[in-house]
């Protein structure tokens, strides 16, 4: 099993991704430019079985139709999705798990906030967890906005519930590439952050084209402010006086939509 990570330089810094099972098929992710799809397969000589949204979103989905249409492949998503999203053929629901070669399965988590027909995916390979596709939930070094059909409170409960306390070794693949602002969102809040200062530095040297940057879950626990909620800094630097998490999360996704 292999992910390739493709950056698709758009607008919306969109990643798309492709999982590469042993017999040589293709689970793609969020597609955004079908051709680019193509182009990847055909050089790999992979067949396309599935296409696999983590929402409902265009910029996740903008590549249905066109894949289907050539490979008549299926589209597996979120069953609120249902009517939605493009050429959907399998509804998912939280904790569905599904093979995808004799090594390699997925497992579905439901995970609203940022919209609600929001859902996470965990790939285990060889009976270990290996990573999480984390669409617009979390990002690296950030969460997602809550602008179109999403809810703080779902929000906050989906990453300190579902993400936070998973294992520590598992890797991220986001929905976006917005590593930069969101560091410097949580250097801004958090000036003594030495870690986030350092993967700063390593984004400015990494090729987001050849090999972009992957973080952890161990990592998000040291670069990610979401992540960070009882840290006496962050919380001294609002002037909201939170009570609670919760207060500091919701009033640190306030301040992240103005940066």
């Amino acid at each position: 099993m292999m992910i390739h990570q493709i950056y698709t330089d758009n607008q919306l810094r969109n990643f798309t991704y492709i999982i590469e099972t042993a017999n040589k098929h293709a689970f793609v992710i969020d597609p955004w430019d079908a051709e680019q799809i193509n182009v990847f397969l055909s050089m790999h000589k992979l067949k396309l079985k599935v296409i696999i949204n983590t929402h409902e979103h265009w910029d996740h989905t903008k590549g249905n139709k066109d894949l289907v249409g050539k490979h008549a492949c299926e589209v597996w998503a979120h069953a609120r999705g249902e009517g939605i999203i493009p050429c959907l053929s399998r509804s998912l629901r939280d904790k569905d798990k599904t093979q995808l070669d004799e090594n390699t399965f997925l497992e579905v988590i439901d995970a609203p906030g940022h919209c609600q027909a929001h859902l996470c995916f965990m790939i285990y390979h060889n009976n270990k967890v290996d990573s999480i596709f984390t669409g617009d939930i979390l990002f690296n070094a950030g969460v997602g906005n809550c602008h179109n059909g999403g809810d703080v409170n779902d929000l906050y409960e989906t990453i300190t519930s579902k993400i936070s306390t998973l294992s520590d070794e598992i890797k991220i693949y986001p929905g976006h590439e917005y590593l930069e602002n969101n560091l410097k969102f949580t250097i801004d809040r958090e000036p003594s952050n030495k870690q986030a200062v350092k993967w700063l530095e390593k984004y400015y040297q990494a090729d987001i084209h050849s090999i972009p940057l992957v973080t952890t879950i161990a990592d998000e626990k040291q670069i990610n402010t979401f992540l960070r909620l009882d840290k006496d800094e962050i919380i001294k630097n609002l002037k909201s006086k939170p009570k609670n998490n919760k207060e500091v999360f919701i009033s640190l996704r306030a301040l992240r939509d103005k940066w």
